[in-house]
């Protein structure tokens, strides 16, 4: 198994100096979810998550968010919810302004990259645990 990235894929800056506040979008509580395990990957990274799910709980000392939570300083929104689930939070994304918005596995949706290119977000189509092994995120 290769690793996943798209012809899009351009790596942002390789500053560890910046915190990368990363949002989850479709937190599980189950342990062998992709989001899950996600969560507890970047946190293994030091890299500070806001999981946002449709269940309340906790994965390692993440807290799972439910609705939309006010952030600010956002670096990096990660897609665990397919395009229909999107249609959601396609506003809240745009509000919050995340530097790049990471379309991970089974989750591509043009049309949120079109309205994230269209507010000069930046969209990658990869697998952000594969970015993380790789010193790409």
């Amino acid at each position: 198994m290769g690793v996943y990235l798209s012809y899009r894929y351009q790596p942002m800056t390789q500053d560890k100096t910046i915190e990368k506040l990363t949002v989850v979008i479709g937190a599980s509580l189950n342990p062998w979810r992709f989001s899950h395990m996600c969560i507890l990957k970047l946190r293994s990274h030091n890299i500070p998550v806001i999981a946002i799910g449709l269940k309340a709980g906790t994965i390692g000392d993440v807290p799972i968010e439910t609705g939309y939570p006010d952030i600010k300083n956002v670096h990096t929104v990660s897609l665990y919810i397919g395009a229909e689930l999107q249609q959601n939070y396609y506003e809240y994304i745009l509000k919050i302004k995340p530097k790049r918005i990471i379309f991970n596995p089974e989750t591509y949706n043009p049309e949120l990259e079109y309205l994230a290119n269209m507010n000069d977000l930046h969209t990658v189509e990869a697998c952000t645990m594969l970015l993380i092994d790789a010193g790409l995120f």
